[in-house]
């Protein structure tokens, strides 16, 4: 049990760099860049797996010693245990008073007479009992406190196979699906996908998901201090087709998910995706698409990018803000106030070069600037640009144009497969039902001696009660039995 209880310990204190460091199964972009600030650092942790904690030699090293540590415990014990239950109570001891709780009492009745009542009270206290001679009673009762101590164990090895059972074979993906578009389930519409090591990522279950409508809800009047522009409620709906052609209407709600049965799509977010259309200078258009901006505060104030490979000469890459209710001061900048699109603006710096310099993995909300310069404005040093729905600027150089064609939302939905969660929730909740058995029943022995008195007709009861553990209800104990309907009086 020292050994399961370091472990343990030691399992919890590495998983420490999982939640401090970023994990590349979650954000590869965020992982690479956090290695590039940290040349000495970062290479070096990333040797040791610190940027994928879960999936490392190391961590699965300390998981596997658990498991193996708690079966070495239980097996064993269960044995001791199951000789426990089916073995009778010991025998009396001859001297009860040393017994840390006794009681002798003096009652009415022949021995016999005596001991059959108590025999009877010992066994609606739900003690088994046992005589080993004419005088004597021993009584044994708490053997659930053990089992369910065992239960909680054997419950804590079937959370682990469940997690490893999810982990191997489960898989998690995220997309930002538009108004309007469908998203198929396959690996390549996903923006980020993190499948288990025995899952196949071609091998995804057949359906696709249209996005018809986000409902958004926002808190319009100032009922006190904070709520105002809060959300009051996310709805999503969509049209669900399967593999076989059904189509049916679903929606997809905060804590209201979709069962596709080969996973969950939970409504993580949204926000607000400019319809942005580029064209270069002969009126071609070499770029037009919904992009997605990343909300960033209450009001959502959103940054984003807009990367146009296809422009010439160089590549050209957006980056700013789109606010759905735009302010712009002089002290804090463009930002929104109000999550609403009362006045949508699009605020935004151009620049040109290379959009993935090194070939590094980046988020579709930043744009790597590295390898690029900036465009120049007439007055500023740098190009800024300023939107509202239907306006276009053109772009110096004979670069072409930008136009600000409109705003759809957007909604950020995970799908996640976990086989094994149903067997962690039955183990989690098995582990908590022996865990509360283990710490509320007590393990109990009663002995009983009966004997004559000195006056004809009445008997010498002495009573001694011994607990496994600290148990100030002993005594408590000793009086009920004695008092109870069928004991002495």
């Amino acid at each position: 049990m020292r050994t399961a209880l370091f472990l343990l310990l030691l399992l919890a204190v590495a998983a420490i760099p999982g939640s401090t460091f970023p994990q590349r199964s979650i954000d590869a972009a965020r992982t690479a860049q956090w290695i590039s600030d940290h040349p000495t650092a970062g290479p070096i942790l990333d040797d040791l797996g610190f940027f994928e904690v879960y999936a490392s030699p190391w961590f699965a090293a300390i998981y596997l010693l658990l498991f193996v540590s708690l079966i070495g415990c239980v097996v064993p014990r269960t044995r001791v245990h199951w000789r426990q239950v089916r073995s009778v109570p010991p025998r009396a001891p001859r001297r009860l008073e040393r017994l840390p709780a006794h009681r002798e009492v003096v009652v009415d009745g022949t021995p016999e007479e005596v001991r059959e009542r108590l025999r009877g009270a010992l066994r609606r206290r739900r003690y088994r009992v046992h005589a080993h001679d004419d005088t004597s009673l021993s009584g044994e009762k708490g053997y659930l406190k053990e089992t369910g101590n065992l239960v909680f164990h054997v419950a804590l090895v079937g959370v682990l196979v469940g997690v490893a059972w999810g982990h191997l074979l489960g898989w998690r993906g995220d997309v930002i699906v538009p108004v309007g578009s469908t998203f198929a389930n396959t690996l390549s519409r996903y923006d980020t996908f993190s499948p288990g090591p025995w899952v196949d990522p071609n091998d995804l279950d057949p359906y696709t998901l249209r996005l018809d409508r986000m409902d958004v809800a926002f808190e319009t009047e100032d009922t006190g201090p904070g709520q105002f522009g809060q959300p009051r409620d996310f709805r999503a709906s969509t049209t669900f087709t399967d593999g076989d052609g059904t189509e049916r209407s679903e929606e997809i709600a905060v804590n209201h998910p979709l069962e596709t049965g080969d996973g969950t799509v939970f409504l993580l977010g949204n926000g607000y995706a400019p319809r942005v259309t580029v064209r270069d200078a002969e009126g071609t258009v070499i770029y037009s698409d919904a992009t997605a901006f990343l909300p960033e505060d209450n009001f959502y104030t959103s940054v984003g990018a807009v990367k146009v490979p296809g422009a010439v000469p160089e590549p050209l890459g957006f980056a700013g803000f789109f606010l759905p209710t735009g302010v712009i001061d002089d002290e804090r900048g463009p930002h929104s106030v109000f999550p609403d699109t009362l006045d949508p603006q699009l605020a935004l710096t151009a620049f040109e070069g290379e959009l993935f310099p090194g070939g590094r993995p980046q988020s579709v909300y930043t744009l790597d600037t590295e390898a690029m310069e900036p465009l120049p404005g007439d007055e500023a040093d740098q190009l800024r640009i300023l939107l509202r729905p239907g306006e276009t600027f053109e772009l110096p150089g004979d670069r072409g144009s930008i136009t600000f064609d409109g705003v759809e939302r957007f909604a950020g939905l995970s799908i996640r497969t976990d086989p094994g969660k149903t067997l962690t929730l039955v183990a989690a909740l098995t582990s908590l039902t022996g865990l509360v058995a283990s710490l509320v029943v007590r393990r109990r022995r009663l002995f009983v001696r009966v004997g004559p008195a000195d006056e004809a007709g009445r008997t010498v009861v002495a009573v001694g009660g011994l607990a496994k553990d600290d148990d100030e209800g002993m005594d408590d104990e000793l009086a009920a039995v004695l008092t109870t309907d069928e004991g002495p009086r």
